[in-house]
């Protein structure tokens, strides 16, 4: 398929239905532990509506009356917990964004489907008035947004996020999204060169959670996870795990500010 994937998904849980719009590997962001092989800078293609419509629908068709989850995953993952648009790239760089939820949302009242709609993104393209309608779209019906922070200093996002991008920036896209749609903050933390993130930074970062928190921002808790798969990118030699003890002091600082945290080993 083109644009629609299965996946067994830590976060959600279960079984994710992810819908790729980028199948050309382009995105505007270059993270150093992105799983995409090929990885370009730039932005998805024209999307093909029919065809997503009719692979999505064959998908669902499969795992919910056919023998998909039998025959494809184990016994204590058998359960579908989202639609995700997640791919390899940056999904809101598509054009007419509000056409594609559209599409998806339509797939999934036809086969009665109560799971979340989940849009996971790095925010950049929060101005563009289709991607503001589509998040409407989807905060009607219960849909929600994974945006990613994984560093708020300059030079950390464009070394983790190979981007040139200040907190200022940062928390005016957390705040629209948030605004717009139920939203959640998705971090991943790993060491550099055998070293943790600095203390400054976390620092920075935790204060960047508190004042969102102090000004009401409605966000809804911080999704916190570390690296799992290799990375495909020429970063990867850099990056290693941080151990489990490591990833708990982080979630309780976190939890300390205010914030909800869910947290992925």
């Amino acid at each position: 398929m083109r644009y629609v994937y299965p996946v067994i998904s830590r976060r959600a849980g279960g079984v994710s239905i992810g819908i790729n719009l980028n199948p050309n590997n382009a995105c505007n962001w270059h993270c150093a532990y992105c799983q995409v092989p090929d990885l370009t800078r730039g932005v998805a293609p024209e999307i093909d509506l029919q065809l997503l419509r009719s692979e999505l629908s064959a998908l669902l068709d499969d795992m919910l009356n056919g023998d998909f989850m039998v025959q494809r995953v184990a016994e204590d993952s058998r359960q579908l917990c989202d639609i995700a648009i997640s791919g390899n790239g940056e999904p809101t760089s598509c054009r007419a964004f509000d056409a594609v939820v559209e599409v998806i949302l339509t797939v999934m009242a036809e086969f009665a489907l109560s799971v979340p709609l989940r849009l996971i993104s790095n925010g950049s393209y929060l101005h563009k008035a289709d991607v503001q309608r589509g998040l409407t779209l989807m905060a009607a019906k219960h849909g929600e947004v994974w945006i990613k922070v994984d560093a708020v200093s300059s030079e950390a996002i464009l070394r983790i996020n190979g981007i040139k991008l200040d907190a200022s920036r940062l928390r005016k896209q957390v705040e629209a999204v948030a605004n717009l749609c139920p939203t959640w903050i998705q971090t991943c933390l790993m060491a550099w060169d055998d070293q943790p993130p600095a203390e400054t930074e976390m620092q920075s970062y935790i204060a960047f959670l508190a004042q969102l928190q102090r000004d009401e921002i409605p966000v809804c808790g911080v999704l916190l996870y570390g690296l799992a798969r290799p990375s495909l990118q020429d970063e990867a030699k850099h990056l290693k795990p941080l151990d489990a003890g490591w990833m708990k002091m982080v979630a309780a600082r976190i939890e300390a500010s205010g914030l909800k945290v869910k947290l992925s080993l």
